[in-house]
């Protein structure tokens, strides 16, 4: 059967939707598929983080300076019934990616945002209204049943089918791709369940500290923005209190009390409990389909990771989807979508459930001891705030022994020409072959150069300010980051993971050359 569309996907949300826009941005026939006939329009994620920022900005979303996107110059802290600092996070710095540590937007609104620039590429096609029923794949395709989801007004049951040659399922927890699939997820037993109150005061509201985590054993409260104009309190629900009662809109408002909100200053703009869930699938891919987002993992959010998790996701999906419509790689190279990607979701998962053990202590003598261990660690380092960490893909299309190689790049500002700003923006994005003080095309052999062409790979030289590089170091990011991973040259993967680095032409050669078995590469 000749297949209608490039790829299937399935679930409209950010993750589906920003692998729909990164794949038709490239020309490809895109069907996104989403039951429900208009977006939910509730608030969910609130948190974003310096490499989605990195993302969106690919997508011409500044996030230093969109409206709807608003950061805090403080520390995050984590404090006790008593109000000491427990822990000081460092939320207020830039990353070495070149964006800050935490940004925070309402999803509903940046939902709308990625969906409208879907709509306004023509290789996309939005099918809204439909729900997914099976998936049938064979050598050359995979076939979508769908049947007019039957909540809506209206609906009549109406059942049609679809040929991809790909499809991918973005489609929540309850993923039905997934089941479908017949893909088992791990589940670590961790269940917590958490009051989620979104309120939008009436006027100004100055909360202090901003961004701050309350850990009092009579009830573990998470007090953050909710992107400009919003506010979130997030509340453990405790032993033997119901969920139902506790999400009910008195019960609501008696316990925004002590923080100054009531009906008349502010609007509850939603109020649900969550179940905070550890697991994750087993497997993302299966022959031609794969999953994605909330689908393939779920965490709990104390480290804000799960919605990035995802995006991730859509951005490594995106180029080896695109390289392999496009001939340039064998679709085995989606082994590593799944290697790569299920080794960093478990890190934030395993992260995110070993802040909520420190958080979700509802007995007193053992939070009394988790504060006098935590205070005390917090003198020991002087205060010091603690900073995040590089997290290393699993092993993939990247190469092994090379410092840095399988963790995201650091970005810095350069100028070339007469346009000065991060590189990404300045430079452009994709396969980059970064030399610093060295030309990386200085004795280029066929072979490479063929692979290069292949990947259509950007070379750029930078060198310091001073020097007669086409790229300039404005700030010295890229002669500092070299000098720590020992290394003149480094290979930039679309997804701004280094593949490799190397201090020699003759090394940088022979790892690009690995790089490309790795990706199956189909050789020009």
């Amino acid at each position: 059967m000749e297949a209608e569309t490039d790829v299937a996907i399935v679930g409209a949300g950010p993750v589906g939707t920003l692998l729909a826009i990164l794949l038709g941005q490239k020309g490809k026939r895109v069907t996104l598929i989403d039951k429900w006939p208009t977006s939910y329009d509730r608030p969910r994620a609130v948190t974003m983080d310096h490499e989605v920022a990195r993302i969106l900005a690919t997508l011409g979303i500044d996030s230093d300076n969109d409206p709807l996107i608003e950061y805090h110059d403080e520390l995050y802290y984590w404090k006790n019934a008593d109000l000491e600092d427990l822990q000081l996070v460092d939320w207020k710095s830039v990353s070495s990616s070149g964006w800050r540590v935490t940004y925070w937007f309402n999803q509903p609104e940046l939902e709308a945002r990625l969906l409208d620039m879907a709509a306004k590429i023509s290789s996309i096609d939005i099918v809204r209204g439909w729900n997914v029923t099976d998936l049938d794949q064979d050598t050359t395709g995979v076939t979508v049943s769908m049947e007019e989801t039957r909540e809506i007004v209206g609906a009549n049951g109406k059942r049609r089918s679809l040929r991809a040659h790909y499809a991918v399922g973005c489609d929540g927890a309850n993923s039905l791709v997934r089941e479908t699939l017949g893909i088992h997820s791990v589940d670590k037993g961790y269940f917590f369940d958490w009051l989620i109150l979104d309120m939008i005061p009436k006027g100004e509201y100055k909360a202090e500290p901003a961004q701050w985590q309350l850990c009092d054993p009579k009830r573990p409260t998470t007090i953050v923005p909710g992107g400009p104009g919003r506010r979130r309190w997030e509340f453990m629900v405790l032993p033997g209190e119901s969920s139902e009662e506790i999400a009910k809109p008195q019960s609501a408002w008696r316990l925004m009390e002590p923080w100054g909100l009531t009906p008349e200053n502010a609007e509850l703009e939603r109020s649900a409990v969550y179940r905070f869930q550890a697991r994750w699938a087993e497997k993302w891919r299966v022959g031609r389909c794969m999953i994605a987002g909330d689908a393939a993992h779920l965490m709990p959010p104390f480290a804000g990771a799960g919605m990035c998790t995802g995006l991730r996701d859509a951005v490594a999906l995106g180029w080896r989807l695109n390289a392999i419509l496009e001939g340039k790689m064998a679709d085995s190279v989606l082994d590593s979508y799944e290697s790569e990607r299920l080794h960093h979701a478990k890190h934030y998962i395993d992260f995110s459930q070993e802040l909520g053990s420190i958080i979700c202590i509802a007995d007193q003598d053992e939070a009394a001891k988790r504060d006098d261990r935590m205070k005390a660690d917090l003198v020991a380092r002087d205060f010091e705030p603690t900073a995040g960490h590089l997290v290393r893909l699993g092993k993939g299309a990247w190469c092994l022994p090379c410092t840095g190689a399988g963790e995201l790049s650091t970005q810095g500002i350069v100028k070339m020409g007469e346009n000065q700003g991060r590189f990404d923006q300045v430079v452009g994005t994709g396969w980059m072959i970064i030399g610093y003080n060295a030309n990386p095309d200085a004795d280029i052999d066929p072979d490479t150069r063929r692979i290069l062409e292949t990947l259509d790979a950007q070379l750029v030289t930078i060198g310091p300010p001073g020097s007669a590089a086409p790229v300039i170091d404005i700030d010295g990011t890229y002669g500092s980051w070299m000098k720590t991973i020992d290394a003149t040259f480094v290979v930039l993967r679309p997804d701004f993971y280094v593949a490799a680095t190397a201090q020699s032409l003759e090394v940088l050669y022979s790892r690009i050359k690995e790089i490309s078995e790795k990706l199956q590469l189909q050789i020009k």
